[in-house]
């Protein structure tokens, strides 16, 4: 073969690679851009925040036994990002080791009997207007990923509930894959190369902080 065919064989290949990425990624971004994207449907609250409620104490996931340690430890900081990208109110946080130590237990059911005390405690130890549970219900971590949070936000004075929300999130329905992705996408615009495969939703990490975000924009505006 001469240089000059070999040139242009090299010419070919390189265009219809741009092309097919091209191609891959329209195909990646067309539904993204098409929808239906997926919305919480299993949650309820006040129509707005209370004026009162400007600092929320964040407790530890409860895991009911079917996260590890590492898991939970993970999940904890994906609640605590994705709730202070909302800016509801302050967020200050109860670590297992102060849950430990001031109750016995490194974290609570929304739904058990707590340590008598619990709620005034915590009130005075950070100054907070109320406490958010969080109960980790469902978790799989292979594809497709699934994870079901349980959460209740209560008053710590008069004790009420002001939000609650209980959902089932699988990557493996369509639209929580594009609403994921979507938010993928303009999460990651600024760096190089932005992950436009379909892994991008078998990250557990990034999916527990996608799912946190989606039911933490189900709580009262402001």
């Amino acid at each position: 073969m001469s240089t000059k065919h070999f040139a242009g064989l090299l010419l070919l290949l390189s265009t219809l690679g741009v092309l097919s990425a091209c191609a891959g990624l329209k195909a990646f971004q067309d539904p993204v851009k098409a929808g239906p994207f997926y919305a919480p449907k299993n949650f309820s609250g006040d129509p707005v925040m209370p004026a009162g409620i400007r600092r929320v104490v964040l407790l530890p996931v409860h895991t009911e036994g079917i996260a590890t340690p590492e898991t939970a430890a993970s999940i904890d900081l994906a609640l605590v990002s994705a709730l202070q990208r909302q800016a509801r109110f302050e967020v200050v946080v109860l670590t297992r080791e102060e849950s430990v130590r001031w109750f016995g237990a490194a974290e609570f059911a929304s739904t058990e009997a707590l340590p008598p005390g619990y709620l005034p405690k915590l009130a005075a130890k950070f100054a907070a207007d109320a406490v958010l549970f969080v109960d980790l219900t469902v978790y799989a971590p292979y594809r497709p990923m699934v994870i079901g949070f349980r959460a209740k936000l209560a008053t710590v004075q008069e004790v009420r509930l002001v939000w609650t929300f209980d959902e089932v999130v699988s990557a493996g329905d369509p639209t929580v894959a594009n609403r994921a992705r979507h938010e993928f996408l303009q999460t990651d615009r600024g760096s190089q190369p932005v992950d436009l495969s379909p892994t991008v939703l078998q990250n557990p990490s990034r999916f527990a902080n996608f799912v946190a975000g989606a039911m933490f924009q189900t709580l009262p505006s402001r």
